[in-house]
């Protein structure tokens, strides 16, 4: 492919698209399962439950410390599937691509794309490449759909949440959202913080033998105070959490003081939020402090058995105030 930028030509249905999408998409997404001759694709079915989640990202900037969009779409989507306990298998890929983006930068984007997915054990199976006026994207946006396979007999769930269960986090929080928005450099402010963008499938997958858990799920957007919300929510349920216990890297500490905000709503794209019986909780613990990724891992509060929708903080200092649930959001398109 000689063209340095993307045009409108590269999206019309004719020779330039084709170039593309052989020369960027396939050559780099290249397995058995994918044929962009036809428009849909026969997938291997077992006896396992099916799972699908669908996902859009539209991060900005395209490229940040630790990951990029690319690999953040891989993630993304089969962190989604993984944290309801299923096996990602396949994944689709759609492209919005912005009029002016450069071939190179959409080379390094759709081969960290492709790695990530080889590297979670996925295969994009199938997608489509539409190109927009310049002025009218962000460069880039991608939208996926992914399929995972699951025990039947798998049923996570906020339903299944019960008074006195605790409440753990697989590593430290708000790191992407601090990450991402250093990249911008909009604020003056620069740091060579690394998202914790990641596949959290070992994670979640070294949880599943044990019969106590209850719920996982992924804090992205609005962090992990929005997920305790949700439980709380859901259940009826006091939440309370102990905030020294909760994983702060000192760069996160360091922005939101700076800027005014809490880490606890800023996204995480790595970790994993768990509830679990209280008598398995050390042992979930130290199932994921076996794991690189969960050596920061921590028991961060329990559920109480007061029936009052509430997210309550014990502070470092001794004292309690009350969790918010987030009404604005702080840092668009973090994903």
């Amino acid at each position: 492919m000689q063209d340095t930028h993307i045009t409108l030509a590269h999206g019309n249905g004719g020779y330039y698209m084709r170039e593309l999408i052989e020369h960027v998409f396939a050559r780099h997404l290249k397995n058995p399962a994918l044929d962009i001759h036809t428009d849909a694709v026969s997938l291997p079915w077992s006896a396992e439950e099916l799972v699908i989640t669908t996902d859009g990202f539209t991060v900005k900037p395209l490229e940040f410390p630790g990951g990029n969009i690319g690999s953040l779409a891989v993630h993304g989507t089969v962190n989604d599937l993984a944290v309801v306990g299923a096996m990602p298998r396949y994944l689709t890929l759609n492209a919005f691509i912005e009029e002016g983006l450069t071939v190179a930068q959409l080379e390094r984007l759709i081969a960290s794309l492709a790695k990530a997915a080889h590297d979670a054990g996925v295969v994009v199976v199938a997608g489509d490449t539409k190109v927009v006026q310049r002025g009218e994207g962000g460069g880039l946006y991608l939208a996926t759909t992914g399929v995972g396979t699951r025990d039947p007999h798998c049923k996570l769930s906020m339903s299944n949440i019960q008074p006195n269960d605790t409440i753990l986090i697989s590593g430290s929080v708000g790191d992407h959202g601090t990450a991402v928005m250093l990249a911008r450099e909009q604020f003056g402010l620069r740091g060579d913080l690394q998202s914790d963008s990641a596949s959290v499938l070992p994670l979640t997958q070294a949880l599943l033998p044990l019969s106590g858990l209850r719920f996982m799920r992924d804090p992205t957007r609005g962090g992990l105070a929005t997920v305790v919300h949700e439980i709380s929510q859901a259940t009826g349920y006091t939440l309370k959490l102990e905030q020294s216990a909760i994983p702060i890297h000192a760069p996160v500490e360091s922005v939101c003081e700076i800027l005014g905000y809490d880490p606890l709503y800023l996204a995480s794209e790595g970790r994993v939020v768990a509830v679990i019986a209280a008598e398995q909780a050390e042992t979930a613990l130290q199932a994921w402090r076996t794991l690189p990724q969960g050596q920061e891992a921590a028991i961060i509060g329990q559920i109480q058995t007061q029936q009052l929708v509430q997210v309550i903080l014990q502070t470092a200092l001794g004292g309690e105030r009350l969790l918010e649930e987030l009404e604005d959001d702080p840092l668009p398109r973090i994903c």
